[in-house]
């Protein structure tokens, strides 16, 4: 058997490991079986595997995580109650609490709508004339907002979000880069005409081990974006901390709400500045040259993805990288990461 055969069967023979673990094989005196979520069963991995072998630092090094973790779910994780894996509430204890009295909140609805068109400040003038004590202007907010006590409701919420919009974006220079896999990926938006149809082809490269991916869209929107995000952090198995774009409106309003649930920090490149994304531009570079010049380019987004698919198979795979000392994306991942090696399996299903 060929030794790509045998790492193909060991990274799958590892995920079903983790993955169809079940609670008979460390406790089968155990009844009932006890439901536990997937990463209550990938400690429990951690703790079977430590007990087998007797050596913490090989465990760690096998999974790819720190002795300060594996310590933290040792001390927590109780052999007769397997939900001690489980994550926890992260929920403050204390939290805060409305703070405004029943007595406070209906003089200031009293004074509000006789003065609609005042604001905080001046309100909490005439509250502490009025009443003889003061109220802060942030409660008398609180209050405003909590029953939309506006003049033109609809237009102060359409104010509200684009007050939101034009919060200060975090440039990517002021970001500090860490040489390890999935620190930051890059993206992009390449446009190409085909028979007078435009067609949206989004690209994505891990700026430190040039793993990359690309798909064509017919469209620009953010709900695109949004499935491409998606797909590349079902490639890299969720190892993704940051992104980068540029300052287009795909990477705006549904990619936002997705970056936040997939809890991504979300970089832009400064205007008319491609520099700041140099590696994606280089990729993209790449795929014009080595693929869609080479006659690939069709507006059926089915065709042209089939093709793509095995064009990155290549690229991923095979291809050596002059930055990566001629290796490929995925061999330098295994030989310079220490993470579970399941590329493979995501990126071929």
């Amino acid at each position: 058997m060929q030794r790509r055969d045998i790492e193909k069967l060991t990274e799958l023979g590892l995920k079903r490991y983790i993955e169809g673990m079940t609670i008979t094989s460390v406790l089968p005196e155990i009844e009932p079986l006890v439901e536990i979520s997937k990463s209550a069963k990938r400690r429990l991995a951690w703790m079977d595997y430590e007990r087998n072998c007797g050596n913490v630092a090989k465990t760690c090094r096998y999974f790819g995580i720190s002795r300060k973790t594996f310590y933290a779910w040792q001390n927590r994780y109780r052999p007769d109650d397997l939900t001690t894996l489980e994550d926890r509430s992260r929920r403050p204890r204390r939290v805060r609490t409305w703070e405004v009295t029943r007595e406070e909140e209906r003089r200031v609805l009293s004074l509000r709508t006789r003065s609609i068109r005042y604001g905080k400040m001046k309100l909490a003038v005439i509250y502490r004339t009025t009443y003889g004590e003061a109220l802060s202007s942030w409660k008398i907010q609180r209050v405003i907002r909590k029953h939309q006590l506006y003049y033109h409701p609809k237009q102060n919420a359409l104010l509200r979000k684009k007050r939101l919009r034009n919060q200060p974006k975090k440039r990517i220079t002021e970001l500090k880069k860490e040489q390890r896999s999935g620190f930051l990926i890059a993206l992009d938006t390449v446009v190409r005409y085909v028979s007078g149809q435009k067609r949206y082809i989004l690209t994505g490269i891990d700026v430190h081990g040039k793993i990359a991916f690309a798909r064509m869209y017919v469209g620009h929107g953010s709900a695109y974006a949004t499935d491409f995000l998606r797909r590349m952090h079902y490639l890299l198995e969720g190892k993704i901390e940051n992104i980068q774009t540029d300052n287009g409106s795909e990477f705006a309003r549904y990619f936002r709400m997705a970056s936040d649930a997939l809890k991504l920090t979300h970089w832009h490149s400064r205007p008319k500045t491609p520099k700041d994304n140099a590696f994606d531009e280089r990729f993209n570079r790449t795929l014009q040259d080595e693929f869609i010049s080479l006659g690939h380019l069709t507006s059926d987004c089915a065709i042209f993805n089939r093709e793509l698919t095995e064009w990155l198979v290549e690229y991923n795979f095979h291809r050596p990288h002059q930055s990566l000392g001629y290796l490929t994306p995925i061999a330098y991942q295994r030989t310079y990461t220490k993470v579970l090696p399941m590329y493979p399996s995501s990126t071929l299903d």
